[in-house]
């Protein structure tokens, strides 16, 4: 394997503390593989200090080395601050796709039926988020006031996300199944339902049930025994995504990935990160769950073009799964292990199974 440099974007409190846990995992003492780190400060304080700049620079640097790992980070409520770094690293990467996968965690009951992985696969731009927005006094009256909104999705997009979708469902063995209310928004939210109909005759070996949104919310629950992948527009993902996750019961066992396709559709940059935030009341105490930071790392070497990289991605989400089936837990999911305790166990996992790998061959 040639050497694989992911560029490492440092955040704040708890998050900080568990991306440090996923890179002990990744490292060369615990994978043997020739990866490097090439780190940046995306703390609050660096941030604010930087005037962002920093940003640009990490996001100049995963445009170079293509992967990226982003520990959780704060974004200040005032106006004129700094702001959301992702929102700067979602324009200079051109991500244009988020996949948040749920998975069931081995022993750890979920609220409801649910056995086999779900993903949601959204736009990461345009629609309701960037909306150009107003108001104006009404007609009716000038006690009265009208506010208006000015969504925008392109074909590009909708192509992408829709060709997405079908590539990951083939990987999972999935159906894509869901979709946008086209039938109150033709025009609009009709683009993107033409793309997944098109996506769906490129791709005749995948299942495809196409759904209203509303529809896909209610059914949910009912398809809840066969992977799934749901594509949907950028703010009916978010929302979906935080039900998804929430029906495994812990949002543990999940990643989130953020993804620049090339001219080809297939993943140009690939940047992964927990859908966690900080946890600032976790901060200190050595009892954060480090699973979400151990799994975004390996989904990255997922997404590398090596055989060993893929091997070893498969390696991190056994033991990390592992660990759990036999009792290592943090707090949140019912055990006694700390944070430190977690990573360590899942690391020897990690070392064993490389070791066996090399002792059977491939």
């Amino acid at each position: 394997m040639e050497k694989m440099t992911i560029v490492v974007m440092e955040g704040d409190q708890t998050g900080q503390e568990l991306l440090e846990e996923s890179l002990r995992v990744l490292s060369s003492d615990a994978l043997g593989l020739p990866i490097e780190f090439k780190r940046f400060d995306l703390s609050l304080d660096n941030r604010r200090k930087t005037e962002n700049q920093v940003v640009y620079d990490a996001a100049a640097a995963m445009r170079d080395h293509r992967y990226g790992l982003k520990a959780a980070t704060i974004t200040p409520e005032q106006s004129g601050d700094v702001g959301s770094p992702n929102a700067i690293l979602r324009k200079e990467i051109n991500g244009t796709v988020i996949v948040r996968t749920g998975r069931r965690i081995p022993g750890i009951a979920p609220p409801v039926g649910v056995f086999s992985p779900i993903s949601v696969v959204r736009m990461a731009v345009d629609g309701a988020y960037g909306a150009e927005e107003w108001r104006e006094t009404s007609e009716r009256g000038s006690s009265d006031e009208v506010a208006y909104r000015t969504e925008r999705i392109s074909r590009t997009v909708c192509h992408g996300v829709a060709e997405y979708a079908f590539q990951h469902a083939k990987r999972l063995s999935a159906k894509v199944f869901g979709g946008p209310k086209f039938t109150v928004s033709p025009v609009y939210e009709g683009m993107f339902k033409e793309e997944l109909d098109a996506a769906s005759k490129r791709h005749t070996d995948v299942a495809y049930e196409p759904q209203l949104i509303d529809a896909t919310y209610a059914l949910l629950l009912v398809k809840a025994g066969e992977p799934l992948v749901i594509p949907a527009l950028n703010r009916d993902g978010d929302c979906l995504s935080d039900l998804v996750l929430q029906m495994f019961g812990s949002i543990a066992g999940s990643e989130s990935i953020l993804l620049s396709l090339d001219e080809d559709w297939m993943p140009k940059v690939v940047m992964a990160e927990a859908p966690h935030g900080t946890a600032p009341s976790l901060f200190g105490k050595n009892l954060a769950n480090p699973m979400a930071m151990i799994l975004a790392g390996a989904s990255l070497l997922a997404h590398h073009n090596d055989e060993q990289a893929q091997r070893a991605s498969r390696i991190i989400y056994e033991a990390t799964l592992e660990a759990v089936v036999y009792g290592v837990r943090t707090t949140d999911l019912g055990g006694g292990s700390n944070t430190t305790e977690f990573t360590d166990d899942v690391i020897q996992r990690v070392k064993n199974k490389m070791e066996i790998q090399s002792t059977l061959g491939h």
